[in-house]
C-alpha cells in the first residue's frame, strides 16, 4: 500500500488532461502522478523533463525505454521496471525482445550499440557506481557525446522516479503489472511492496 495516497481525480483538475488521455487508452493514471499532483509545480517539471528524455533523439525511444526499464530493475524499482515493460512494448517493442531484454549481452536481438548503452545501464545504477572506463570507450564507439548524454539523461530521471517510487512503495496499476508478470517474472521480478 503506498505510503501517501494517490490524489482523486476530482482533487487535481489542473491535471484533467491525465485522465482523459487515460481514459482514451483504457488505462489508469499512475498512481505516481497522483501523488506527485499534491506539489503540482513537481508534477509538471518532472512530466516535461520525462517527454524530452524520452523523445526521439540520436537515441530511439525504443533503446531508451530499454534503458530505462534495465536500470529500474537493476535498481531494484519493481514499479519503474514494470511501467517501463509497459512502455516499451506500446512503442512498438517486440514481445520477443522485451522477452529477452535481460540476456541482452547473448542474445541476437541486440545489437553491440545497444549492449553498450544497456551495459552501462545496469552498471550506473549500482551502489558504488560500476561503470569503468572501459565500458565508456565501447560506448564512444557507438554514440557520439550527445547521444551519450541522452542515454545518461533516461538512468537519472528514472533514478529520480526509482528513488520516490521505492521509498513510496507505490502501488503498482493493472497494465503494468500484467506486462511485467508476463516479461519479468523471470528475471526475479515481483510486485511486492508495490501491491
Amino acid at each position: 500500500m503506498s505510503r501517501l495516497s494517490p490524489l482523486k481525480r476530482e482533487e487535481m483538475p489542473e491535471f484533467e488532461e491525465l485522465f482523459y488521455d487515460a481514459d482514451k487508452r483504457g488505462r489508469e493514471v499512475p498512481n505516481l502522478l497522483r501523488v506527485l499532483a499534491r506539489k503540482p509545480e513537481i508534477l509538471r517539471a518532472l512530466r516535461e523533463l520525462r517527454r524530452v528524455t524520452i523523445s526521439d533523439g540520436k537515441v530511439s525511444k525504443e533503446l531508451k525505454n530499454m534503458v530505462a526499464q534495465l536500470s529500474s530493475l537493476s535498481a531494484g524499482c519493481n514499479y519503474c521496471a514494470a511501467h517501463n515493460a509497459g512502455f516499451a512494448i506500446d512503442m512498438g517493442l517486440t514481445a520477443e525482445k522485451e522477452d529477452q531484454l535481460w540476456s541482452y549481452e547473448t542474445s541476437d536481438l541486440f545489437t553491440e550499440a545497444e549492449r553498450a548503452a544497456l551495459r552501462l545501464a545496469q552498471s550506473a545504477v549500482q551502489t558504488p557506481n560500476a561503470v569503468t572506463d572501459e565500458d565508456f570507450d565501447n560506448l564512444k564507439k557507438f554514440y557520439d557525446e550527445e547521444a551519450i548524454v541522452e542515454i545518461l539523461s533516461v538512468i537519472g530521471v528514472f533514478g529520480f522516479y526509482n528513488r520516490v517510487n521505492d521509498t513510496l512503495a507505490t502501488k503498482l496499476e493493472s497494465y503494468p503489472k500484467s506486462i511485467a508478470e508476463k516479461y519479468l517474472t523471470k528475471q526475479g521480478w515481483v510486485v511486492g511492496k508495490h501491491e
